[in-house]
């Protein structure tokens, strides 16, 4: 079950009270306050892991709370702290206040920790409040409550390439002749319910390249809108370098014209926002096996008026499947670079 959306609330530990208490024994001459000072509560502390991929745990499991801080004793003892409470999420999670709608943390890289709810002082006993004018303070503080909030838990999936598509255009027979990735895969539209990742390699060590691949499922007209699987999935692709579109040049999907098929999903990444229209991309004639020669030769006249690299593949056959994975490194690498250049860029005051 793939689960990238999740609300949950947490609740830090209150810290212990300080003690109220006086040092009476047989024959220690000099007694006095000997109240401790409670013990810190624990902090709700969450953590990137790579061993997540779904965030389907807190679903089921929404409330959260840590130990609270033991309460001073006599003899000046301090009391224990309480227990924080660890909470693991997937790489690509971002961290909102859900009554505030702020954005708390972006979790993009693995062991990445941050403290969501910190826990309570703890109290004073009366052993702190003593003074040469103030010898036998009755004063204790209690313990100070912990951060209680709400949060909202949103996954974008961390791949390279991005492959995005009308319904049953060949996606996942790709993802799976690329990568050791297995989806579902049938001649029925929605067929991918949930994005699919596989990891490429191309070339051999210690020249190689391996590179994250996202299935992007339930993209068609007015997704933006909630048509489909709607923008369910569309946030997957923001963090990645490249698209991959594949268009179906088969008389299998029953759509003729191969680059309106091309300009719907385009209007669709432009019409959701966060400049997926203006990520690089590569454009795929899908199901060259069975291909329309019409419109084969009308996208490759498309391609080429406006600048496109097309790859004609057959997931099938295995036709172009090797160019395609080169030229998806290369383009990887090429975005790479750019980002490690703007990265070691110092940003001008």
């Amino acid at each position: 079950m793939f689960i990238d959306e999740a609300i949950i609330r947490v609740k830090a530990g209150d810290g212990g009270n300080g003690c109220l208490a006086f040092r009476r024994e047989k024959y220690v001459p000099r007694g006095g306050p000997s109240g401790g000072d409670g013990g810190k509560g624990g902090d709700i502390i969450m953590e990137s892991s790579e061993r997540h991929n779904t965030l389907v745990h807190f679903r089921f499991n929404p409330e959260y709370k840590a130990e609270r801080g033991r309460h001073g004793e006599g003899a000046k003892k301090t009391g224990r702290d309480g227990a924080d409470v660890v909470l693991k999420v997937p790489v690509g999670t971002i961290l909102y206040d859900q009554d505030s709608g702020q954005l708390l943390h972006d979790f993009s890289r693995a062991d990445d920790r941050v403290v969501i709810a910190r826990g309570g002082r703890g109290g004073r006993g009366n052993a702190q409040f003593k003074s040469s004018t103030h010898q036998a303070p009755r004063e204790h503080e209690d313990g100070r409550p912990g951060e209680e909030r709400s949060l909202r838990l949103e996954l974008k999936l961390l791949a390279d390439v991005g492959l995005v598509g009308f319904p049953n255009v060949g996606k996942s027979t790709l993802i799976s002749r690329i990568s050791a990735a297995r989806p579902k895969i049938a001649d029925y539209p929605f067929t991918t319910l949930e994005p699919n990742l596989g990891v490429v390699v191309v070339g051999d060590s210690p020249a190689e390249i391996s590179f994250v691949v996202a299935d992007i499922p339930g993209l068609i007209e007015g997704a933006h809108l909630g048509a489909g699987l709607g923008t369910q999935f569309l946030r997957h692709i923001e963090r990645t370098r490249l698209l991959v579109h594949l268009v179906d040049v088969s008389d299998a999907s029953g759509r003729a014209d191969p680059v309106k098929d091309f300009s719907v999903i385009m209007e669709e990444l432009n019409s959701f926002g966060a400049g997926l229209e203006a990520k690089p991309m590569i454009l795929v004639a899908s199901k060259s096996d069975a291909a329309n020669k019409n419109k084969l030769l009308k996208l490759k006249r498309y391609a080429k008026t406006h600048g496109f690299e097309l790859v004609t593949i057959s997931a099938v056959s295995g036709e172009g499947i090797e160019r395609l994975k080169y030229a998806m490194a290369a383009k990887v690498e090429e975005t790479r670079r750019a980002a490690a250049v703007e990265a070691a860029t110092p940003v001008a005051d």
